[in-house]
């Protein structure tokens, strides 16, 4: 248990000093964050709406990421971007690019295959349209998730995998537990947040563990 606790720990440090330096993106993840939440009540009552919901949220993080956090060299870390990208664990900006292409095409799908091959009934309702979407969108989530632990149960490990989706079912509380002043390190200006570069969660192999993100 200590060593899992350990491997958690170091993705999410390495995972807020890498990929969340920007307080704006950091502003956005707080946000999203909450969406997230109701999005998680939501599964149990309407899954399609869930769906829609969570899929708001993804893109209001995205936005952060793509928009907003500095793609240059790291000086705050003294690594490359490259760097980064090649050894991320979750996904990097490749892989979300390609899973947002999937997210997008869904509905473009669903008005060509309105019974999506069978798996929905026709469509009666531009409101039944709009519910098969959400369903598809939280198909494609689940599954992207699936996917990337299950490639990293054959890449790395079943540990690093299991940890990382742990981490990411996770993220939307921890996010508001480390995010919530960033609002108003925005509204002072600080554009970047000046914490990371002393921040120190107690993990001595975090310098060395970027391969953990």
């Amino acid at each position: 248990m200590s060593r899992l606790s350990d491997m958690l720990r170091t993705q999410r440090f390495d995972d807020y000093r890498f990929y969340h330096q920007s307080t704006v993106n950091q502003t956005l993840h707080l946000f999203s964050a909450v969406i997230f939440l109701f999005c998680y009540g939501m599964l149990f009552r309407d899954p399609a709406l869930a769906g829609i919901i969570g899929w708001v949220a993804m893109l209001t993080r995205q936005a952060g990421h793509f928009f907003f956090e500095p793609n240059g060299y790291d000086a705050v870390n003294d690594v490359s971007n490259d760097y980064k990208e090649a050894v991320k664990v979750g996904y990097n900006q490749a892989r979300k690019i390609v899973l947002l292409v999937v997210w997008g095409s869904a509905p473009i799908a669903l008005y060509a295959f309105p019974t999506f091959f069978g798996l929905f009934d026709p469509p009666a309702t531009r409101m039944d349209f709009i519910r098969h979407v959400g369903a598809l969108w939280l198909a494609i989530g689940v599954s992207g998730g699936l996917a990337r632990m299950l490639q990293l149960f054959a890449t790395r490990d079943v540990t690093t995998g299991l940890v990382w989706v742990f981490k990411v079912l996770t993220d939307p509380f921890h996010n508001i537990a480390l995010y919530w002043t960033s609002p108003l390190k925005l509204m002072r200006g600080e554009l970047i947040d000046a914490a990371i570069a002393e921040a120190d969660w107690g993990n001595e192999d975090s310098v060395e563990a970027a391969h953990l993100t």
